[in-house]
């Protein structure tokens, strides 16, 4: 069976299929191409033990998703395959049926795109180079979350003080209706930030910080890892205003990592370690009283 982008059941190579795909006679594996480009589920249960789901989280439709979604719902079948293709066919074997529906939501959760700012821009990188960067905090973090099981608990902190990065980590709390993130914890080594405000800001929300145009931009980073479940590894240059109305800035190019932590409760906790990089150029890492010289930054970013 497969189950068209809005939602309904259709039997491969009928003609309600063919109906759906917009093609009475394809001379291709239609089935293939309808759920790599437009959209389709395709699943399938192998003899009455295990079902197989097979979807292209970037194309497929919410209908198709929800639908799929409420038919595992009432399976007795315990054992399930999610095959995915992202630029290449990857598969998964899970044995809970809460489990599969739940990953099928995180694979298909829509992919946050930041819009550009002249003053931020962000360098999306390859996860995987940190599994073997021994040297890097970042690392040694991605280590801690993966043995853990994402799973947050006070030995994170711990390890954070004898790892010696309590000092560039903060961590967000993030509610499942996906307000705004709020501060849980702020390290004293984000120089950008005055004053008391690594205290004051605790149970506030991100964009509410010195820089708003900053905070509602990173706000949007921190929601689509706590929805997703998927950590995430930028480049980011920024340039932060350090205090509403002033025209001081404080440009810094630096590494981040974001990890997604579950808790006891509802919230999930977002880490954001941050590491930084050598000098690319002017403005990077360097304050400025009258402005940011981020010409070269505008142009990339636009």
């Amino acid at each position: 069976m497969l189950v068209t982008p809005t939602g309904q059941w259709v039997l491969e190579n009928s003609s309600e299929f063919f109906a759906a795909l917009g093609d009475s006679d394809p001379d291709y594996d239609a089935v293939s191409f309808a759920v790599k480009n437009q959209g389709f589920v395709k699943f399938q249960v192998h003899d009455q033990s295990i079902i197989e789901i097979e979807i292209h989280p970037y194309s497929v439709e919410l209908p198709a998703l929800l639908t799929v979604q409420q038919q595992l719902m009432t399976s007795n079948v315990r054992l399930f395959r999610i095959r995915y293709f992202i630029s290449s066919w990857k598969s998964e074997i899970l044995s809970d049926r809460d489990l599969a529906i739940s990953r099928l939501s995180e694979l298909c959760a829509p992919k946050f795109i930041p819009s550009a700012k002249d003053r931020f821009l962000i360098e999306p990188q390859d996860f995987s180079k940190l599994y073997n960067d021994d040297e890097s905090p970042l690392h040694r973090l991605t280590q801690k979350w993966r043995m853990s099981f994402g799973h947050f608990d006070p030995s994170v902190i711990s390890f954070a003080i004898n790892q010696q990065m309590l000092s560039r980590l903060m961590i967000f709390g993030v509610r499942p209706d996906w307000t705004d993130p709020v501060f849980r914890f702020i390290g004293d080594g984000f120089r950008w930030l005055e004053g008391n405000y690594h205290f004051n800001a605790i149970g506030q929300t991100v964009e509410n910080q010195p820089d708003k145009d900053y905070g509602e931009w990173v706000s949007e980073f921190y929601k689509s890892v706590a929805r997703t479940g998927q950590p995430r590894y930028d480049h980011v240059t920024a340039a932060i205003q350090v205090a509403p109305g002033k025209p001081k800035f404080f440009t810094s190019h630096y590494e981040r990592l974001l990890l997604p932590w579950k808790t006891s409760s509802d919230e999930v906790l977002v880490s954001m370690l941050s590491r930084k990089l050598a000098d690319r150029g002017a403005g990077a890492s360097t304050e400025s009283d009258v402005g940011y010289p981020l010409e070269r930054i505008a142009a990339k970013s636009s």
